[in-house]
Formats: C-alpha cells, sequence, structure tokens
C-alpha cells in the first residue's frame, strides 16, 4: 500500500509542483455556444507558459492514464458510466441520467474526454501521496457537482471525489476538501456526506440565488464534517476573505487532514456571467497563498489543487489559474506583472476578445478585517459565517464565537 511521505520537504516558498496537462483535455468540449469552454484551460496553460511557471526548475509538466471503469465506480454508478459510454458513442441523450440536457449536452467522446479529466485528478492525487509531488496541479478538472448516478452542471464525471476516493482507498485516514467555487460543491458534498473521513467545505454564493440550490449552513453531514458558508450576491474580496479566514482555518487546523485538496472555481468573480459575487482576481490569489500556507501548516504540505467553474474566459480564468500555478509552485507572480504580449495576441486569435494588460485588477493587497476583530450582528456576511459556525464548530470542539 503506498504511503505519504511523512513530512514535507519544504514550506510555502520554492516547494515542488507536478502539473498533470495534456492537450486532449480540451476535448471536454459541449459545442459552440456553451459556457464551459475549453479555450479557458488552454488560455491558463499559455498565459503560465509565456510567464515561465511551467518552466521553473520545480516545476514538472507530466502525462497520465485515463481513468478506467475501476476508478470512476469509486464514485460513479455502473450504469451511470455504461449510460455515459453510450451517450458518447452514439450522440443519443439520457435525460434520466442529466445526459443531453441544456447543462450537459451530449458530444461524441464524452465518456473518453470525461475520464481523461478524472485520471488527471488521479494522477495528481497519487503523485502527492507517495510523496513524488510537494503539491500537485490539474486545471482542467474541478467537475464538482457530477452525482453517482447523473451529470449535472456542466459535469459528467466528478474528478475531485473519484481522487479523495482514491486517496481513502490508498491508505489516507482524513481528506480535507475545500471548494471556493460560485456553486456548492453540492457532489463532493453528497458523495461522503456520511464519511467523517472526509471534510468538505463549500464558500459559495447563497443557494437561494444560485444554482444548484444547496449548501445551506444546516447541510453538515457526518460529525460536522459537511461545511457550507451561504454568501449573498454581491460580496466582494474583502468580506469574502473575512468568511474564508473565520471558517476554512479553524477546521483544517483541529481537522488535520493527511491531504487538502482543493478547487479553484475562478466564477467567484466580479465578471463572471453566471453569478453574482464581486471578487477580484487580486481576491483570489490572496486565497490561494492561504491555502498554501494552510496545506503546509495542516497537511504536511500534501496539496492537490484543480481548477473548476469560471466562464468569463479571457479576462479572469486564465490569470486567476496561472496565479494558482505560480502560487503552488512557491513563486507567486507579481501582480502588477505585465501580461505577454504574444500571449494577449494568441487570446485574440483564439477568441478575438482584447486581453488584460496586467496581472491584477488594480489591488497590490487585499485587507480584510478577521473574526476576532468582532462580530457586527448587523452585518449579512457575519450573520452567515455566524450561522456555518454554530452549526459545525461544537462538532469539531470549537465555540462558534471564539475558536476555542
Amino acid at each position: 500500500m503506498s504511503s505519504p511521505a511523512s513530512s514535507p520537504r519544504s514550506g510555502p516558498e520554492n516547494c515542488g509542483l507536478e502539473i498533470f496537462w495534456d492537450e486532449r483535455l480540451i476535448s471536454y468540449d459541449f459545442g459552440p455556444g456553451h459556457p464551459l469552454n475549453p479555450v479557458r484551460v488552454e488560455l491558463a496553460m499559455a498565459l503560465a507558459r509565456e510567464l515561465g511557471v511551467l518552466e521553473r526548475p520545480n516545476v514538472t509538466v507530466s502525462g497520465f492514464e485515463t481513468a478506467d471503469d475501476k476508478l470512476l465506480g469509486l464514485v460513479h454508478e455502473e450504469g451511470y458510466i455504461a449510460a455515459v459510454k453510450h451517450a458518447g458513442a452514439t450522440g443519443t441523450p439520457d435525460f434520466r441520467r442529466g445526459l443531453g440536457t441544456a447543462d450537459n449536452p451530449v458530444f461524441l467522446g464524452m465518456h473518453d474526454a470525461s475520464a481523461l479529466v478524472a485520471g488527471a485528478s488521479v494522477a495528481a492525487a497519487e503523485a502527492v501521496w507517495t510523496g513524488r509531488a510537494e503539491h500537485a496541479a490539474n486545471i482542467a478538472g474541478g467537475l464538482h457537482h457530477a452525482l453517482s448516478g447523473g451529470a449535472s452542471g456542466f459535469c459528467v464525471y466528478n474528478d475531485p471525489a473519484i481522487a479523495i476516493a482514491w486517496l481513502l482507498d490508498n491508505g489516507a485516514e482524513r481528506v480535507g476538501y475545500v471548494d471556493i467555487d460560485v456553486h456548492h460543491g453540492d457532489g463532493v458534498q453528497a458523495a461522503f456526506y456520511d464519511d467523517p473521513r472526509v471534510l468538505t467545505i463549500s464558500l459559495h454564493e447563497s443557494p437561494r440565488t444560485l444554482f444548484p440550490g444547496t449548501g445551506f449552513p444546516n447541510e453538515t453531514g457526518a460529525d460536522g464534517t459537511s461545511v457550507n458558508i451561504s454568501l449573498p450576491a454581491g460580496t466582494g474580496d474583502a468580506l469574502w476573505l473575512r468568511a474564508f479566514d473565520a471558517i476554512i482555518p479553524p477546521l483544517l487546523r483541529r481537522f488535520r487532514p493527511d491531504v487538502l485538496v482543493t478547487q479553484h472555481g475562478a466564477d467567484a468573480h466580479a465578471l463572471d456571467p453566471l453569478a453574482h459575487l464581486t471578487l477580484s482576481v487580486d481576491g483570489q490569489r490572496t486565497a490561494y497563498g492561504m491555502l498554501h500556507r494552510l496545506a503546509h501548516e495542516t497537511a504536511g504540505g500534501r496539496w492537490v489543487a484543480t481548477g473548476g467553474g469560471g466562464y468569463e474566459l479571457v479576462q479572469v480564468v486564465p490569470r486567476a489559474w496561472t496565479h494558482l500555478l505560480a502560487e503552488a509552485a512557491g513563486g507567486p507572480i507579481p501582480p502588477d506583472t505585465p501580461a505577454p504580449e504574444a500571449w494577449r495576441e494568441f487570446a485574440r486569435q483564439r477568441t478575438g476578445e482584447v486581453a488584460p494588460l496586467r496581472m491584477t485588477d488594480g489591488t497590490d493587497e487585499v485587507r480584510f478585517s478577521r473574526w476576532a476583530d468582532g462580530y457586527d450582528p448587523g452585518s449579512p456576511i457575519d450573520q452567515a459565517i455566524l450561522a456555518t459556525r454554530r452549526a459545525v464548530f461544537p462538532e469539531h470542539g470549537l465555540d462558534p464565537m471564539t475558536d476555542e
């Protein structure tokens, strides 16, 4: 049985990163006009390459195997896998399984493309668990809505859940999962709702205003290990980071996972067309740094990072995920770094859009107040934070007001 490295080889600076990438990952494509356009992943990898992230001496870009039916079966029903194969081979919808809806149109090769994404995330988990890499990433992954028996929300196979299940199958006793996509990570929560070995934390827009309509604080799972932070529409950097800081670090410190798995949907950004939070790229990169430090503090440095949602294809996703990869490699990109002209021209050719000039939305450092600074009973954000803390903190031996 594989086992993890006994201790991290370094702290958050100058750590090693293995990125799992194959050009075939952009074959996960629901077709023209669908919001989940794979060009966003293509542009993110191109930007990371132009900025030298992929060529750093501590970064490896690796291939991987497609997930087979046994791996997919760690999370998905055998009948569902067969239905995906049939739909992808024949183009025939299966509406009972969520295949052929507006969100999840059938496309030829659907099974192969989806299993490839899952394979990359499992390879990332294996690299970290065996100690071959300190950190690993699959930015084409993060398809967190897929359920055991059906497609949902642009997601066919749930690669983060499959990677977590693989870790549990290979000796991990506790896995922490943090999801900062604007949408609730419902599929991953459902996969482990009754399993206290997995702590799932989802920070998302309120289900009252956004798909999938789940993710309320009272969805607490086994021993309080399903954690949901539901924020009102319009929440921006400072208040979003206050909520992040008030919930995620104390729970991870108490849970002490063997591995930290994170999902980094970029759709909480103000420009995203499908949601209503108002983060900047700078707020997002601040969260990446916080998660990186938490991986070292609470999980021995073992960190698996995936992509996720994000539908502003040129202005947001490429910059956000390039910042993520650079952070995971231990060398964050200075926010005022110019976007390379060669990349901007490539983006123009691929999309017809004018790409951003810099790697920032204009804020070098995003400041926010911490929970310890005081609770404001009139603040909708503080009310949301307290609802979550009251729902789960006692289960972890923590005081909802003080973390003690």
